[in-house]
């Protein structure tokens, strides 16, 4: 039977040992907290609360986010994945999966941090369940991506907020599955 992994606080002792080791401790980390520096838990969920906040305000309904989208300096970005988009997607959204969202990616297909970006996820859509399967509410790819642009530093961002029905919407739709309004 394996033990679980020893974690230890970053006391006074501990961080002064950890720097003669060569190694940083935030205060409060725990020494497995060091193991990645890329990986920052304690950031995100701290920022999933400001994200939170945000999105109070930036969510907007099939009427307004139809009027923003009308505007063409705003980009429409669809973060599901490839194969999801081909099939089905908002008319001129651009493509980028989350997965592989980096800031070079984004920085080439938004270059300016103050565009204003509409976002939808498969939660938005009932009724096509091959393009727009449903995810846990607490998994909507538009709370994903919604941080991940947060964290590059997009803040003009806008969430679709209702759940539309894909045969009712007057959101116009592109792609293998899509059929002429």
């Amino acid at each position: 039977m394996t033990q679980p992994p020893i974690r230890f606080r970053a006391t006074p002792t501990l961080a002064a040992l950890a720097l003669v080791a060569g190694l940083t401790l935030r205060p409060g980390a725990t020494a497995a907290d060091t193991d990645n520096r890329l990986i920052d838990y304690k950031a995100f969920a701290s920022q999933v609360a400001e994200v939170g906040e945000m999105r109070q305000t930036h969510r907007v309904s099939e009427a307004e986010f139809l009027r923003m989208a009308a505007d063409t300096s705003t980009v429409i970005l669809d973060a599901r994945s490839q194969e999801k988009f081909e099939m089905l997607h908002v008319k001129g959204a651009l493509h980028l999966s989350l997965p592989d969202m980096t800031e070079a990616d984004l920085a080439r297909i938004i270059p300016d941090k103050n565009t204003r970006i509409l976002i939808y996820c498969n939660n938005n859509f009932l009724n096509s369940p091959a393009a727009f399967p449903a995810k846990a509410p607490s998994a909507s790819l538009n709370l994903h991506t919604f941080n991940a642009l947060y964290s590059y530093g997009y803040r003009n961002v806008f969430e679709l907020k209702p759940l539309l029905d894909i045969q009712k919407t007057k959101i116009p739709f592109a792609g293998t599955l899509a059929t002429p309004k």
